[in-house]
């Protein structure tokens, strides 16, 4: 089994920053892909920003030049750097990977997600 958690998150004002971690363990053979996704209320889970299997990021339109992904692949570790934060970012984070496990299985892993919300 394997297990994300995150931390960070919280309740900033718009225009300031939050930082994300997110720490995987377990049986990890191996992570293909590892990112951040978000669900705000009514609306369906979308792509932050994620480390491809071939190493390079995907972001979102919407967060392009203000937030910053990276990952520690020693540690099994990414983080998201949130600046310049606004009132439509708010939203439960959910933390993702593709872990390929021991028995070369590969499965998809969720986070219990962590609350960030911006005021204006």
């Amino acid at each position: 089994q394997v297990q994300l958690v995150e931390s960070g998150g919280g309740l900033v004002q718009a225009g300031g920053s939050l930082r994300l971690s997110c720490a995987a363990s377990g049986r990890i053979f191996s992570i293909n892909t590892m990112g951040w996704y978000r669900q705000a209320p009514g609306k369906q889970r979308e792509l932050v920003a994620v480390f491809t299997s071939a190493g390079d990021t995907n972001y979102a339109n919407s967060v392009k030049g203000r937030f910053t992904i990276s990952r520690d692949n020693a540690k099994n570790t990414v983080s998201l750097q949130m600046n310049s934060l606004k009132p439509e970012d708010t939203a439960v984070y959910y933390c993702a990977a593709e872990v390929r496990d021991w028995a070369y299985r590969t499965v998809d892993y969720w986070g219990q997600g962590t609350q960030v919300t911006v005021s204006s």
